[in-house]
């Protein structure tokens, strides 16, 4: 009894020391592991997250993986965070993102996480492009330093770690590690079932879904795009984590007074 009051205590000491500002939270790669750590996530966590964020999310198809997956989340009794625009018109591969972001940052104050995602430009582009990229979000970043911009990067596309699409993701991987960045890690989730085990050789069908379902109890959905029902709903789960951890939580490896101190 006496060791549930002090958990209790301690979840009440980060919900009440949590920065509000959202540009203080330490980096973070939203993958696989995510997924898997979803169902650990406290439900003070998930209400916090309706609560206090305010989520721009621009995307085309293979964007609209996370929502689904939210959506399936919310038929299971999760519900949806109600600050979340999804606005579903373009991608990475419009050069307008930047301006368009600008343009309805200014229209919307309230505004404090900012998404995009890819369709499959990743899998063709030069480093030269991924850095313009980079550099285009960090730039948001200097401007609007209240908001936190989440990183992203692209689906499988078979090619297999010799591939294009590898190298560019790892470099937006190295970028984001190097910089405390925050960024939801869309090729690692599909690359890795949730035993861990990994298929660096898939594309975007997710493969291994389809046979992960044949022997496990997974849901369904009415379509995810270009690709499996279960690999939406894991996509799903993985946003959830990263969005619990912008509003304070740190994992399931238990709340101690050094996680506390993160937030102060």
């Amino acid at each position: 009894m006496h060791s549930r009051m002090l958990g209790t205590a301690f979840l009440f000491i980060v919900l009440l020391l949590s920065t509000s500002s959202l540009s203080q939270a330490a980096g973070f790669i939203a993958g696989h592991s995510t997924a898997n750590g979803f169902a650990a996530i406290p439900e003070p966590f998930l209400a916090r997250v309706r609560e206090q964020l305010h989520i721009y999310y621009n995307h085309t198809s293979h964007g609209s993986q996370l929502v689904t997956g939210l959506n399936m989340l919310a038929g299971q009794g999760v519900a949806l965070p109600g600050g979340l625009h999804d606005a579903a018109s373009t991608d990475l591969g419009d050069s307008s993102w930047p301006d368009i972001t600008r343009t309805y940052l200014e229209n919307n104050p309230a505004t404090n996480v900012v998404m995009w995602s890819w369709c499959g430009q990743l899998n063709w582009m030069s480093e030269a492009a991924v850095d313009t990229y980079l550099a285009a979000m960090a730039a948001l970043e200097t401007d609007y330093p209240a908001v936190a911009f989440v990183y992203m990067t692209g689906h499988l596309d078979g090619s297999g770690l010799d591939g294009t699409l590898y190298r560019n993701n790892e470099r937006i991987r190295a970028y984001c590690r190097e910089n405390g960045k925050v960024l939801f890690d869309f090729a690692d989730i599909e690359s890795f079932d949730p035993a861990n085990s990994s298929y660096p050789d898939g594309s975007d069908v997710c493969e291994w879904c389809e046979d992960w379902c044949q022997s496990h109890e997974c849901p369904s959905c009415g379509d995810c795009a270009h690709s499996h029902c279960f690999n939406c709903f894991r996509k799903g789960q993985a946003l959830w984590g990263l969005l619990a951890r912008l509003v304070g939580y740190r994992g399931s490896g238990g709340l101690t007074a050094a996680n506390v101190l993160l937030f102060m």
